[in-house]
């Protein structure tokens, strides 16, 4: 009679910090995180979206489910492009600039014929049959690949202004940003100016380039805000010098900061908010982490905020690491795109940014936004797969099914 065999010890080598380190250091490190990290951001959102639109949505169509089976049926579109994405060489990207410039630009005019919407003060939408797009989040992308395109191009002769300028910045970034600002979407052209901000910085542009444009964008900014009543009642709600409580901006502000301090360090509970009963405005969209907060508490915010830095760190490491120009910048672009995005709308429900108005990045509703989201992402992702080092450490490693096949006694292969 055989002794029980001993189970075997679990390795805690594997968990310590230098192990730990020395994992994120990996070639592959990249390409798994943007995998795990944008897929546990696109399930996490789809839950909440379920939750912060149920009861507007019941009030609305007499089901609860309409604003969640019109989110996942996008986050399907979604994954299908991000999919798609991840099989596209550099070298196709880089010829794609150009025309997916003209595309965004051509759509973005279009904004201002008949097909043209106006959404809450924004015309930033056009109308096609019974659905609505948002071109200017197409426009993110064509910002990002031209850039990409032009600079690599331009690369020994950065150095010199003009080189700079002309013509990414003049004409091709200033035309994209002016459409999207005659549309009054000042939030989307803040993200449009943070990545060709990131685009320039890491093409090694010179900081003195940035003081003036920084300048001239706060500028432009402020011109905006004074010049319209909605926004500088926003600016009055984050100054706390709000007249009436029950205006729009000091309205919503306060009924987000109603909603995280109801959610206190554990939350409510799943399901449980009560702003979402039609006292927060845009709880399912822009203030979607105001019902993270409440539903889920400290602990669900900051998963939320952790997932957003595995993105950003993925995409840093494939920055610092990859040899091609054009993958180092382009992957700039939409990091800049994704963290800026999360940190104004998280800024915004938390107090310590004016209410812009701009979605949490692949958490919030609005179909245009994530299935462009989704796409860009798979274009990073396969920049990472695509890395020499990547790559050969990918190819060694045997399939799923070849692993299981392996462990398999003879008779049930």
């Amino acid at each position: 009679m055989t002794a029980p065999s001993q189970p075997a010890s679990l390795d805690l080598s594997r968990f310590q910090p230098k192990a730990l380190l020395r994992r994120l250091e990996s070639p592959v490190a990249p390409y798994y995180l943007l995998l795990g990290a944008t897929g546990m951001l696109l399930l996490f959102g789809l839950v909440m979206v379920l939750s912060a639109s149920s009861v507007t949505s019941y009030q609305a169509s007499g089901s609860s489910y309409t604003v969640f089976k019109n989110q996942a049926m996008y986050a399907v579109i979604g994954v299908i492009a991000a999919g798609a994405a991840t099989r596209v060489s550099v070298r196709w990207w880089r010829l794609l600039a150009l025309p997916a410039y003209a595309g965004a630009v051509l759509l973005q005019m279009a904004v201002f014929s008949p097909i043209g919407r106006t959404v809450q003060g924004n015309r930033n939408w056009i109308g096609l049959g019974g659905f609505t797009v948002q071109p200017s989040e197409a426009g993110k992308i064509a910002i990002i690949l031209v850039g990409a395109m032009i600079l690599t191009r331009k690369r020994k002769v950065l150095g010199e202004w003009r080189h700079v300028l002309i013509p990414f910045v003049f004409p091709l970034a200033i035309v994209l940003l002016g459409l999207v600002l005659l549309g009054h979407d000042l939030g989307t052209t803040m993200v449009l100016a943070a990545i060709a901000g990131a685009i320039l910085f890491v093409a090694g542009v010179r900081l003195r380039v940035f003081a003036f444009f920084g300048a001239l964008t706060a500028a432009v900014a402020l011109a905006f805000v004074a010049t319209n009543s909605n926004r500088s009642g926003r600016l009055d709600a984050w100054l706390g010098t709000c007249i009436n409580a029950q205006s729009d901006g000091c309205y919503q502000k306060v009924h987000g900061l109603y909603a995280m301090a109801d959610g206190g360090w554990w939350g409510v509970g799943l399901g449980a908010s009560r702003e979402k009963w039609s006292w927060l405005p845009e709880a399912h969209n822009d203030f979607i982490f105001a019902i993270i907060g409440e539903e889920l508490g400290l602990p669900g915010t900051l998963a939320v905020i952790a997932l957003y830095v595995a993105l950003g760190y993925a995409c840093y490491r494939l920055i610092v690491t990859s040899k091609d120009f054009f993958v180092r910048i382009a992957t700039a672009g939409v990091m800049a795109w994704i963290l800026v995005q999360a940190m104004i709308n998280v800024g915004s429900v938390t107090g310590l940014l004016p209410i812009i108005g701009v979605p949490l990045p692949l958490v919030s509703s609005g179909g245009s936004a994530l299935v462009t989201t989704l796409f860009a992402l798979g274009m990073v992702i396969s920049f990472a797969r695509n890395e020499p080092a990547c790559k050969a450490a990918l190819a060694a490693r045997p399939s799923a099914v070849k692993r299981t096949l392996a462990v398999l006694p003879l008779g049930r292969r």
